[in-house]
């Protein structure tokens, strides 16, 4: 009995000792692998407008984003003007004098293109290049602005790449004869004040103001809209669906990546729900997607350059809308 009082004395002890150990040991594991992946912050910590998603796929290396097997878009051409956009007119928030300037450069590079005033917005206004066809039409868009809020945001992915995709797009279909092919009217819309103003708390309240002027005014005249925003992402590539994206419409894009040989960066998952320059038409009831690789590592920093981009990964992108929207010009449904 004595041995057996004495062993139970010292077992207390012993087992909390043993506990703190383990737990140590896992904390150290845990900070090990940690360390490993360059110490990355939760996707709610790192900033930013949009919300965080919720389900991410595994990015695509940038030796394997392949190569369409089409050239109907003209890759180099759209990473000119993503370069232009970078290095002439750097950092480009809403109204700012640098910002304007682009605005006269961009609506001379598109067909026909006219500016639309942002109510309320003195300064801001959209630019809007119209190939005629049968409505309701289809709107392909994306932001020309960059953050107000970030000293040094030239916004290479975010801004420039989707708006060099759409000015090249616009040009492209602009020289298709279409007028007894019965198409649908085609509307290309480059989007200003889509980031939030310095001071701004709250993005869904003051971010995206040129597609939310835009829907009040000609929403009802609006098939569908196909919105271009982080897209030429150079070390990875990967398009999961963002959640508040049409799932038919998205369906109809993967066709057509696959179609031209890039099938593999619209993967057959979903991410998170994005607050962006769709989500105005999608609150109008309009179907509306967004091609967003929003895992992307520079996202909101001020390296966001053209370090972070390529023009192998622009071209991809831009080659599965083309097919997208040579398909959507016939659809009748």
């Amino acid at each position: 009995m004595d041995g057996d009082g004495s062993g139970g004395m010292g077992s207390g002890p012993l087992k909390v000792l043993g506990s703190v150990l383990v737990v140590q040991l896992l904390l150290g594991a845990a900070l090990l692998i940690w360390a490993a992946q360059g110490f990355p912050l939760p996707s709610f910590l790192r900033g930013g407008h949009e919300a965080p998603t919720v389900a991410t796929a595994a990015t695509t290396p940038a030796a394997s984003v392949p190569r369409a097997r089409v050239d109907a878009f003209d890759g180099p051409a759209a990473f000119a003007l993503l370069r232009e956009q970078v290095e002439r007119y750097g950092s480009r928030p809403a109204g700012s004098p640098a910002s304007r300037r682009l605005a006269e450069r961009l609506r001379a590079r598109m067909p026909g293109a006219r500016f639309e005033p942002i109510p309320g917005h003195r300064g801001q206004r959209n630019i809007v290049a119209v190939l005629p066809g049968r409505r309701p039409a289809i709107v392909v868009g994306a932001h020309y602005d960059t953050e107000a809020t970030i000293p040094g945001h030239v916004g290479a992915n975010d801004g420039a790449a989707g708006t060099a995709a759409v000015v090249t797009l616009a040009r492209a279909f602009s020289r298709i004869s279409r007028a007894q092919r019965g198409d649908r009217e085609l509307r290309f819309v480059l989007f200003d004040g889509e980031e939030e103003p310095k001071g701004s708390t709250d993005f869904y309240r003051d971010g995206m103001r040129g597609s939310r002027a835009y829907v009040a005014r000609h929403g009802d005249s609006v098939r569908e809209m196909i919105l271009l925003d982080y897209i030429a992402e150079k070390q990875g590539l990967r398009f999961p669906r963002e959640e508040g994206s049409d799932p038919t419409l998205w369906a109809e894009l993967r066709a057509a990546a696959r179609a031209v040989g890039v099938g593999s960066l619209f993967p057959n998952a979903v991410s998170g729900q994005i607050l962006d320059d769709h989500t105005p038409f999608t609150e109008a009831g309009i179907p509306a997607i967004d091609l967003i690789d929003f895992d992307y590592p520079q996202r909101d920093t001020p390296q966001d350059n053209l370090d972070a981009v390529s023009e192998r990964s622009l071209d991809a992108t831009g080659e599965a809308v083309t097919r997208l929207l040579e398909r959507r010009l016939q659809s009748e449904t």
